[in-house]
């Protein structure tokens, strides 16, 4: 692993879409890099071309973080190696969209492992060493699914709810010491997540996933938090979730994906 000690990021799903972008973004700023996600081919050109183009180390570990010890093994490798994790981007996640009777019980168990025990260890292990240096962040990737429960896309909604009550929870805790939390919540992103949920999760206008990493370096570099929604309507939408019923909010979550019937 080539990656240098200090000024090191992690970024889980780094190999499209919004983790993608992050590394691009980070590998900009002079950040080195470690990459991981299951595609090991298109971790190791997004690693070889940010080190080509920005003069950086990126070292590539490649995990599916749905596997039994995944998050170990990885803690491992990157303890082995010596290396100092000063930031981590919990991007890895996905969904589903159906009715929950008719979801395969293991793709269940597989998304609560990688969109919550996943992020929840990895930041429980590299938490300390940024408190104990006073400085470090971390990056948790909820949804705008998070503000209201989602009919049909019953499980992935619960996912990014935990994530963001998990995220505020952690800022609050490690307010003023150095280490700054976050929780980014995108709207509809072009990414490869509708490819696996399907198109029916899809809601509004999707933003690409440079400008969702902008709007979240763009709060990191404030010291804004606890969490942030990127783009102006999917801001009003999250916001004007409380002042509505949440039995109406959650019917109109469900009419506004689709019922999921298979």
């Amino acid at each position: 692993m080539a990656a240098r000690t200090g000024r090191t990021t992690l970024i889980t799903g780094a190999s499209s879409g919004i983790g993608e972008a992050f590394a691009r973004a980070l590998a900009e700023r002079g950040e080195d890099l470690v990459l991981t996600a299951r595609r090991e081919d298109r971790l190791r050109a997004l690693a070889a071309e940010l080190e080509r183009r920005h003069g950086i180390r990126a070292s590539v570990l490649v995990a599916d973080l749905a596997a039994e010890g995944a998050v170990q093994r990885l803690l491992a490798d990157l303890e082995a190696a010596g290396v100092v994790v000063r930031g981590l981007i919990n991007n890895a996640g996905f969904g589903g969209h159906g009715r929950f009777e008719h979801e395969d019980p293991q793709r269940i168990a597989a998304e609560l492992a990688v969109n919550v025990t996943a992020p929840v260890l990895l930041a429980r292990a590299l938490l300390p060493g940024m408190l104990e240096r006073g400085k470090g962040y971390i990056v948790n990737l909820a949804s705008t699914a998070a503000f209201q429960a989602v009919p049909s896309m019953a499980v992935y909604a619960a996912t990014k709810a935990f994530v963001l009550s998990f995220t505020e929870a952690l800022w609050a805790e490690t307010a003023g010491r150095g280490v700054r939390v976050l929780a980014l919540a995108p709207g509809a992103t072009e990414t490869e997540f509708f490819e696996v949920a399907g198109e029916g999760g899809s809601v509004g206008r999707r933003q690409t996933p440079e400008q969702v990493v902008r709007v979240a370096l763009a709060a990191l570099d404030r010291g804004r938090g606890p969490s942030v929604v990127s783009g102006l309507l999917n801001t009003l939408s999250a916001r004007s979730g409380r002042l509505v019923p949440r039995a109406l909010l959650t019917r109109l979550a469900g009419v506004m994906v689709g019922d999921g019937r298979r």
